[in-house]
């Protein structure tokens, strides 16, 4: 694969770690649909409902390397125990059950796509989000990522997800800053990147929304080293 480099108008993002002390928020969501949501769907759209409340419809990017995996086990469980499954749980189980419950409850009845790509979910769903928004920038698109760690039952997954969520939107009409993307694959000429590894702070992260939440919270440029590429994120103020 080439390199890609590439720039969103960020307008509004918002973040939900997996240690909270409280439950998120998610009141806009009707009560009988609400007490039926996963832990993952209620951070999701925590943060969604955060960056776009007042908008009148946008498009939607979910972005999850397990998604709603845990549910699914659940299922299975009940399967192979001779247990009936519950359609509402079947039903909530896909991979973006998430943007549906949240159209649903907006009456938006605009596009969503899902995004799954191991490890570098968060990265892609970004590019996804960016060709969304070049194609078309008549409507803002919103990108949503929330991941949770699987079932104990799979055993150890290799770089395995830390949970919580994240959502940005896309919008230059408001935007607020821009966020800079990068991925090398390795072995190019570290000349041709497009911002200097040596600007990247030297932390480690073991995970992408690890380091777009740091890149976003200190406005600071960040990288992430994948299996067989760099990610690299920067923040540039204003328009």
């Amino acid at each position: 694969m080439p390199d890609l480099h590439w720039t969103i108008p960020v307008a509004r993002w918002s973040s939900w770690p997996a240690a909270a002390s409280v439950a998120p928020d998610v009141s806009f969501v009707e009560p009988m649909a609400r007490r039926r949501l996963s832990a993952l769907s209620r951070a999701a759209l925590k943060v969604a409902y955060d960056c776009a409340a007042t908008l009148p419809a946008v498009r939607v990017v979910f972005a999850s390397r397990h998604g709603e995996l845990r549910r699914t086990t659940g299922i299975l469980c009940d399967i192979s125990a001779g247990e009936p499954v519950s359609p509402t749980s079947f039903s909530l189980s896909v991979l973006n059950a998430m943007t549906g419950v949240f159209g649903i409850a907006r009456g938006d009845r605009a596009p969503a796509s899902a995004v799954s790509a191991g490890a570098q979910t968060l990265g892609y769903a970004l590019l996804e989000a960016h060709a969304q928004y070049a194609t078309d920038a008549s409507s803002p698109v919103l990108l949503v990522y929330a991941d949770e760690p699987a079932d104990p039952a799979y055993g150890t997954i290799e770089d395995e997800v830390e949970g919580g969520a994240l959502a940005i939107l896309l919008d230059a009409s408001a935007q607020t800053g821009r966020l800079e993307c990068a991925r090398t694959a390795f072995g190019d000429d570290a000349a041709s990147a497009p911002f200097e590894a040596r600007d990247a702070t030297r932390a480690r992260f073991a995970t992408q929304s690890e380091a777009v939440r740091r890149c976003l919270d200190a406005k600071a440029p960040v990288q992430w080293r994948g299996p067989n590429s760099t990610w690299q994120w920067k923040w540039h103020e204003g328009a």
